[in-house]
């Protein structure tokens, strides 16, 4: 997440890990390279759990190459989102405005499906991390991380001011990002800033180096 990670808001960039300047070709690649670990091979047998986060994962990521690997798309997103470019450079990325009346992004081109909720509760957190809030809340609200990867969800927790616990489910895992199947505090709750989210992280298991088998 690199620079980004660093601003308040989360974005599709975040999700997929690239910056604003990502050419569609790098967009492509981070996306196929996180499809991979979705395998039906690699994810056949895992709990309940994992199926689901990696079905949702599969829906965000699709949504997030949709957006940003089409210029057309991206740029309406860069704007709606606050992320301009002047003179070959990036400007910070901004929230979207939170007064009454205020002009809100266009759902319909972020997408409909369980991608684009995510992302929309998430950006709708971030407007309390901009300078305009100098006191922010003590208490905020816990985002649904199920189905992004494990790097992302870093970057978030670090955004809303949450310690990150993480419970790693796969004994064996191969070295790879892992996915979030799930959280305590669970989405919606009310939490204190500096209090710990606890994810529990699946891998896909690596395999036996003695006969290929994938072990748990």
């Amino acid at each position: 997440m690199g620079e980004l990670s660093t601003e308040p808001g989360i974005t599709w960039y975040d999700v997929l890990g690239v910056l604003p300047g990502a050419t569609a070709e790098q967009v492509q690649h981070q996306h196929d390279a996180k499809t991979r670990l979705l395998r039906p091979e690699l994810v056949a047998g895992a709990p309940s759990p994992v199926i689901a986060a990696a079905s949702r994962a599969r829906e965000i990521l699709g949504t997030a190459r949709r957006v940003l690997a089409d210029p057309a798309n991206r740029a309406r997103y860069d704007e709606t989102a606050g992320i301009h470019r002047h003179g070959g450079g990036l400007s910070p990325p901004g929230s979207f405005p939170s007064e009454p009346g205020a002009e809100q992004p266009d759902v319909d081109f972020i997408g409909s499906d369980a991608g684009s909720e995510v992302l929309g509760a998430l950006l709708m957190l971030g407007d309390w991390m901009t300078p305009q809030h100098p006191r922010q809340p003590r208490r905020v609200a816990v985002p649904d991380v199920r189905g992004l990867f494990y790097s992302a969800c870093l970057g978030i927790a670090g955004k809303l001011g949450f310690r990150l616990d993480t419970d790693r489910l796969t004994k064996h895992p191969m070295p790879v990002d892992g996915l979030v199947v799930g959280q305590s505090p669970g989405p919606a709750a009310q939490a204190r800033r500096g209090s710990t989210l606890t994810v529990q992280v699946w891998h896909p298991p690596a395999r036996s180096a003695d006969s290929g088998r994938v072990t748990s």
